[in-house]
């Protein structure tokens, strides 16, 4: 049964993008997908929405699925602005432009599709970032990233205080390390549940913060990292 509610789901084709993907198909969602796969379209096609191919660190992407969203379904309900991994390195040997690129993939990808979707949620919406958990407990292991997204917190705190009186919400979901990305021995033991989570509990996490249960939830980081962070 289709719901009258209309999803994007950005990098949609693999690991947790693809396990929101179908999760969200199966709640009953009309879609609307971007990935740099050409397989999204066969994805499409099995969950009878509609693809673009591109990135989600190009903002003539963006704008092409959105403009195909509105053109196919007239309207936009639900975001899930799910992204790539930022370079890595030692802090200080990052250069300028890898840092640029981090920022690009993992902040910038958020604020351009706020800019293009905002005045087609007329009707309220519900947008969920996928960040991590280095947002809150940074990791020179992946310095950019922690960064990017810690900055990604602020920003989703500012639009909530901005949008929430037109009901339109934003929220962000900071995995641990999910088994689409296998860690190491050692990673898994410093895990207090001695596991990585799965792309689908991810998605569990983020079709609530989609559906109207959620609905007085707004400006939150929710980590879904089976204990790692011991901050408060």
């Amino acid at each position: 049964m289709k719901l009258n509610k209309v999803a994007i789901i950005t990098a949609a084709s693999k690991g947790m993008g693809l396990a929101c993907t179908e999760k969200l198909a199966e709640e009953g969602y009309q879609l609307a997908i971007l990935s740099r796969s050409s397989e999204i379209h066969d994805l499409a096609d099995k969950f009878g929405g509609i693809a673009v191919q591109g990135s989600t660190d190009n903002v003539e992407d963006l704008t092409r699925l959105v403009d195909a969203t509105m053109e196919t379904y007239g309207q936009i309900d639900v975001v899930v602005n799910n992204t790539g991994h930022p370079p890595k390195g030692e802090l200080l040997e990052l250069t300028d432009e890898q840092w640029r690129e981090g920022f690009d993939l993992a902040l910038m990808n958020v604020i351009r599709m706020c800019r293009l979707v905002i005045d087609h949620m007329s009707g309220g919406g519900s947008i969920i970032n996928i960040s991590t958990f280095g947002a809150k407990e940074p990791s020179l292991s992946f310095p950019i990233s922690s960064v990017a997204r810690t900055a990604l917190s602020g920003f989703t705190k500012l639009f909530a205080n901005k949008y929430a009186k037109a009901n339109i919400r934003m929220n962000n979901v900071l995995p641990g390390f999910i088994d689409s990305y296998p860690a190491d021995k050692e990673t898994i033991k410093n895990i207090p549940m001695l596991r990585q989570g799965t792309p689908k509990e991810v998605a569990e996490l983020v079709a609530f913060l989609a559906s109207d249960k959620s609905e007085y939830i707004t400006g939150q980081d929710f980590l879904i990292d089976g204990g790692l962070v011991k901050a408060l």
